[in-house]
């Protein structure tokens, strides 16, 4: 009869023991790996998943974020539209004339973006658009990415006048805003009642006609119209509060959407922390780079699911 010492039977035991451990953590991270579903596998549960074409809100005349010259749209957040309608696999081919690719662009209001979304009558909106806990009862949102504050663009002949925030509820100063945005609301807040456009571009307008004083809106979008005013303006800023976060509006009623384009946000902030080329920092150095803040990065989008990507796919086979 054989018998083993006792020494060798406690290696043997450990030995055993680690096998079945290392097996198991082994099975874990396959079934692990397994449960993450891939790019291709989301897509397959959106509303747009077989979609010919994708339409895509974005601003009214916004320069240096969206506006149409010559039947060609351009600026930061047209480039962000371009950015997530090719990662969703819609293809872009040279000028965005914004109707004969394979994505429309729809030009909205600040007070029909909601309306849209809810609609169907776009798939996703990137218009500057402030994610507030109000608007998320609405609608989802993907993102930030872009942080950006509250600021009031004032004809450079009232530089003198208007400095502060109490300067704007002085008796005669006359403040514009665009309806429905979260710039109204602030103002509001502050006690101040200002008139309210359709766009900012309707403001700005009004200020040139002598209609209006100021405007208050993101330093974005009033970047954009010191940049097309050369000399007429200044941007002053002030404390309004905190800052804003701009994202991607998406229907409520698509999570699948939502999780896939915060999935190639942070897909281009990854590239970004690696110190690699990416697309938002082209859309931004090419465009609001120039007048607001230049060599800001992408900020980490929120809330972004684990996915296999189509390029994590390749890598491995």
């Amino acid at each position: 009869m054989n018998r083993t010492p006792a020494g060798l039977r406690s290696i043997a035991t450990a030995l055993s023991v680690t096998l079945t451990l290392t097996l198991a953590a082994g099975a874990g991270c396959q079934e692990k790996e397994r449960s993450i579903p891939t790019v291709r596998e989301k897509m397959e549960k959106t509303h747009i998943n077989g979609q010919p074409k994708l339409t895509v809100g974005i601003g009214i005349s916004q320069p240096l974020l969206s506006e149409q010259r010559n039947g060609v749209y351009s600026g930061f957040d047209v480039e962000i539209a371009r950015y997530i309608a090719e990662s969703l696999g819609y293809r872009v081919n040279g000028a965005f004339d914004g109707v004969d690719d394979a994505v429309t662009l729809v030009q909205l209001g600040t007070e029909k973006r909601i309306e849209a979304l809810q609609s169907g009558d776009v798939d996703f909106v990137v218009a500057a658009f402030s994610m507030t806990e109000e608007r998320e009862r609405d609608i989802s949102f993907a993102g930030p990415y872009l942080v950006t504050t509250q600021e009031v663009l004032i004809p450079v002949r009232l530089r003198d006048k208007i400095r502060t925030i109490d300067d704007l509820s002085a008796a005669g100063v006359r403040v514009c805003a665009s309806g429905g945005s979260t710039s109204q609301q602030e103002l509001i807040r502050l006690g101040i009642k200002p008139a309210t456009r359709a766009t900012v571009r309707e403001c700005v307008d009004g200020i040139i006609a002598n209609e209006y004083d100021v405007v208050s809106s993101d330093e974005t979008i009033l970047a954009g119209f010191r940049y097309q005013h050369p000399g007429q303006f200044e941007i002053v800023d002030m404390p309004f509060g905190a800052t804003e976060l701009l994202g991607v509006g998406v229907p409520k009623t698509d999570p699948h959407l939502r999780d896939l384009i915060a999935f190639f946000l942070n897909k281009s902030y990854l590239a970004s922390r690696r110190g690699e080329a990416n697309p938002w920092q082209a859309a931004y150095n090419a465009t609001l780079g120039n007048y607001v803040k230049p060599g800001r990065k992408q900020p980490p989008p929120q809330n972004v699911p684990e996915l296999v990507d189509f390029d994590d796919k390749t890598r491995s086979r």
